[in-house]
Parts: C-alpha cells; sequence; structure tokens
C-alpha cells in the first residue's frame, strides 16, 4: 500500500515561488500516478496537475498553465509541483494522491497550505 504526504508549503509574497513535495512510501512508488489537487477557501476541490508513471505530466487548471509544473524524482520518491509567480488566488490547501493513472486515486495525503500574500 502506497502512502503519500505533502510537505512546502507556507506564507508567501505575490509573485514569488514554492516547490510543494509529494512523498510516496511503499512498494512501487515509481509505478504510480501522481496528481496534485487545491482547495481554495470556502471552494470545492480541484484538479492542479498530474504526472503518470512513465513521467508523462499534465497541468489541467487553466489559471496555473505556464506558472505551475509537476515532475518527479522516483530515486527519491517524490513528485513536485513548482509554482511561480504565484497570485492570492493560488491560496488554498493542496493535496497529492497516488493511483494507477491520472484517472484514478485511491491514496491521499494530509495536504499542505499556501498562502499568497498581497
Amino acid at each position: 500500500q502506497v502512502q503519500v504526504a505533502e510537505s512546502g508549503g507556507g506564507l508567501v509574497q505575490a509573485g514569488g515561488s514554492l516547490r510543494l513535495s509529494c512523498i510516496g512510501s511503499g512498494l512501487d512508488f515509481a509505478n504510480y500516478a501522481v496528481g496534485w489537487f487545491r482547495q481554495p477557501p470556502g471552494k470545492e476541490r480541484e484538479a492542479v496537475g498530474c504526472i503518470s508513471w512513465t513521467g508523462d505530466s499534465d497541468v489541467y487548471e487553466d489559471s496555473v498553465k505556464g506558472r505551475f509544473a509537476v515532475s518527479r524524482d522516483n530515486t527519491i520518491n517524490t513528485v513536485y509541483l513548482q509554482m511561480n509567480s504565484l497570485k492570492p488566488e493560488d491560496t488554498a490547501m493542496y493535496y497529492c494522491a497516488a493511483g494507477g493513472a491520472c484517472e484514478s486515486f485511491d491514496t491521499w495525503g494530509q495536504g499542505t497550505r499556501v498562502t499568497v500574500s498581497s
């Protein structure tokens, strides 16, 4: 059973950058797709992006395309969400999730909070 845990959140000024990490534990983490999601205060959770086990990545949310990128380093069981040019509207709880494919996730982390000040 794979488990995942997020880290790297915090308070940052608008225009700044953060890199979130999703660390996997358990067997065959390299064979799992990992997605990033976020839930802004008072809003529904939304999918941000995903990286497949083959390393193909995509960012879904139009508002972050060109600013966010997903990557992975299977040697240390870690998937990253690089966030640049952060805006106050990026403020949210960010979660990672693992599954067999980017369409299906069955293991979720506890989340890491990102706050972007204006």
